[in-house]
């Protein structure tokens, strides 16, 4: 009988866990554009090395919005680091939870596009 619970609680543990990481993993919170001036982008962390970075969205960086980079997205990573310092506008995908490895925002960068700044003066 006491084998029988002990077996009970251990598959309910796991498929509570095995719920939760997989909706950590598939899903989403949002999706959504942001633009500004890239003003911060490199690879951190003392376990897990991150790609993150910071964008400036006001007049003398009132407001950062901060986002990770996964590294499967080659293409994105050399992107960002070609546009430090310029004017950008970025895709991105807001997560509920996250790994370790993954980063350490909840903002994960889809894709980048240099863009002309509205702050420029002609």
């Amino acid at each position: 009988m006491l084998r029988k619970i002990i077996i009970y609680i251990s598959l309910s543990v796991i498929l509570v866990l095995t719920t939760y990481l997989l909706f950590v993993f598939y899903a989403s919170y949002s999706d959504g554009v942001r633009s500004g001036e890239l003003i911060k982008f490199s690879s951190k962390g003392y376990v897990f090395k991150t790609w993150e970075g910071e964008l400036s969205q006001g007049i003398s960086g009132a407001q950062i919005f901060k986002f990770s980079v996964l590294d499967s997205d080659k293409k994105v990573i050399e992107d960002l680091k070609k546009f430090e310092g310029q004017y950008v506008k970025v895709n991105y995908t807001e997560r509920y939870r996250t790994f370790p490895w993954w980063g350490d925002t909840n903002y994960y960068i889809k894709s980048v596009t240099k863009e002309n700044s509205p702050f420029s003066i002609k």
